[in-house]
């Protein structure tokens, strides 16, 4: 039989959550990289026409120095115009890029706003704990899994790229709008292989991300009964909150009882506090009810408001089983109570 303190427990939402406000979240950075090659290639293929007409114009504006002599100023010139035309080819691609990283991570865990990670921790500073985390298997599953995608990110991208060297001594003799058109078809066909690949690793990674996520997230079963201990409240505390209410309850069934008509007593046991208000009521109202010594307080308060007392023991038991405080009387109880009300009533000459 497993011992309580092996984490053999699924989590709880209550511990998914809490590690959510820690800013412990399944993120993977493969997802979060195909996502964003994804989106650069589609904004070079749209604005390629946009990046290509900037660099013919700085093209352009290379020819015109030829046979210049270089200065200082025309270098510094050619210096800030290259930068100006490098921006407004950049600007958009790096805009799209930050933006689909943000989406990235909006789309595997959420929002979350966290200040935790932000906070120092000392401990992190304690080199035992450091070595023992680059030594951990974990650390190790990690070295392995980047070692292995940029094996495959190299070997695929020298296979593509071995290829297209062999046509470079014919590009070069084409012209530039020839060339951006070479690169434009030979930039697409890498891409498309790059995302294929890093659809898969991707995909492998998001699995496994999770996967370790919410194993580290387990809980024992121990965890679980302190957890809902700690949602429900400690039995201690709740029986004492119950003992208050039940106190303030009681305080307000008494302040009721001046307002009755009449109190049904057993005559020592239970004593039931009555008021019929046919203007506000359809049914006589139970204002008050209680055994023993809650009987006796009744009666007491009964008497210094000078309210009568009627002894019926089969008709207090009744009511005090089947009525609620501040309920109607049930039907089948109505020809009794009107025999004491008409009695009280008489009496009182109402």
């Amino acid at each position: 039989m497993p011992d309580d303190q092996e984490k053999t427990e699924e989590p709880t939402s209550k511990k998914i959550e809490d590690a959510r406000k820690d800013g412990n979240v399944p993120k993977s950075q493969d997802v979060s990289s195909f996502l964003t090659l994804l989106v650069g290639v589609f904004t070079l293929i749209a604005l390629f026409n946009f990046m290509q007409e900037h660099l013919v114009k700085l093209y352009i504006y290379y020819q015109s120095f030829i046979g210049v002599e270089l200065t200082k100023n025309i270098i510094l010139q050619i210096s800030i115009t290259t930068l100006v035309e490098i921006i407004f080819v950049v600007i958009p691609l790096a805009l799209f890029i930050a933006i689909t990283g943000v989406i990235a991570g909006l789309l595997q865990f959420g929002f979350v706003l966290s200040t935790k990670p932000l906070i120092p921790d000392l401990s992190k500073m304690d080199p035992i704990k450091g070595l023992k985390n680059l030594l951990s298997i974990k650390k190790l599953v990690e070295t392995l899994k980047t070692i292995l995608k940029v094996a495959l990110v190299f070997l695929l991208a020298y296979h593509y790229l071995f290829d297209f060297t062999k046509e470079l001594p014919s590009v070069v003799y084409l012209s530039i709008f020839q060339q951006l058109s070479w690169l434009r078809e030979k930039a697409l066909i890498l891409g498309a292989a790059m995302l294929a690949l890093f659809l898969v690793l991707a995909l492998f990674d998001l699995f496994f991300v999770r996967y370790n996520y919410f194993k580290d997230l387990k809980m024992s079963k121990q965890e679980i009964k302190d957890e809902y201990k700690q949602m429900e409240g400690d039995p201690q505390t709740k029986a004492r909150i119950k003992r208050i209410q039940m106190e303030m309850s009681k305080k307000r069934m008494m302040q009721e009882i001046p307002q009755a008509d009449v109190i049904i007593t057993n005559p020592t046991h239970f004593a039931v506090a009555l008021r019929y208000d046919k203007e506000k009521e359809d049914a006589p109202k139970i204002l008050a009810k209680g055994m023993n010594y809650l009987a006796l307080k009744i009666k007491e308060i009964a008497r210094k408001n000078d309210i009568q007392i009627v002894e019926n023991p089969p008709l207090a038991r009744e009511l005090y089983k089947k009525c609620e405080l501040n309920e109607t009387i049930p039907q089948n109880l109505y020809k009794a109570v009107a025999e004491v009300l008409a009695f009280v009533y008489k009496a009182g000459k109402r």
